[in-house]
């Protein structure tokens, strides 16, 4: 259902004719962008807003809409630009930003450490993974020393064990080369309890680990706030 703003009945003055204190741009110059509210915030990615109807006026609508911030964060270009004076542009604009965010959250969790408990990968995948609406299944390279290579996308949509097959996942692991192997997908449920497909995949992909000589140390799934792992379960 459209989400379209109109409040001619109610005047609104233009951000510009604003005290230049209180303008989202310049409060952030000159305070500090702490100092700025959530709706003020998005108000500046926005830029503008459309008629009677200023991008502050317009971000607070949105923020309404939404539950929280974290709802907002997983909402698809379509679904913003219901919003007069919100397209395709500044709907871009705002996702990128939150996407910007997940992936600096990510980093600030994700040293150079060496990963020694299933903890250490949520804390670095769960920003990036709890707010998706597909099912995405990775798998992370970790070297001799547990440090993490890289991360590589296997496979986005409902798992299943046709797409997720071991050539696929030992090829990444053999030409980077890794040591060993974690797996990482994601429930957007928010239910973390793993199905009978993801424990029939596990042993498939643990088998052939064997067989290559590159250990799967753990299977985690993120639901939401939520985790599972298959070797703090004792299922791997």
């Amino acid at each position: 259902m459209s989400k379209q703003i109109c409040e001619s009945s109610q005047f609104h003055s233009k951000i510009k004719d604003w005290p230049r204190d209180e303008r989202p741009r310049e409060k952030l110059l000159h305070r500090g962008a702490h100092a700025l509210s959530d709706a003020e915030l998005l108000a500046i990615l926005i830029r503008s807003g459309t008629g009677n109807v200023t991008a502050v006026d317009l971000a607070k609508r949105i923020l309404t809409d939404f539950s929280s911030l974290s709802d907002l964060s997983s909402r698809t270009v379509e679904e913003l630009t219901q919003y007069r004076g919100l397209g395709k542009a500044k709907g871009i604009a705002v996702i990128a930003a939150f996407e910007l965010g997940r992936r600096t959250a990510a980093c600030q969790r994700g040293k150079r450490s060496p990963i020694s408990s299933p903890q250490d990968i949520v804390n670095r995948y769960q920003p990036m993974m709890r707010d998706l609406k597909q099912e995405k299944f990775q798998i992370i390279l970790l070297n001799s020393a547990n440090h993490i290579l890289r991360d590589v996308e296997i496979s986005t949509g409902i798992l299943d064990s046709s797409l997720v097959h071991p050539r696929e996942v030992f090829r990444h692991a053999i030409l980077e080369p890794a040591a060993s192997v974690i797996l990482l997908h994601n429930h957007p449920s928010g239910n973390p309890e793993p199905s009978g497909e993801d424990i029939q995949i596990t042993q498939q992909l643990v088998e052939a680990g064997k067989i290559m000589g590159i250990p799967v140390h753990d299977h985690i799934i993120i639901a939401g706030d939520a985790y599972t792992s298959f070797a703090e379960r004792g299922i791997l």
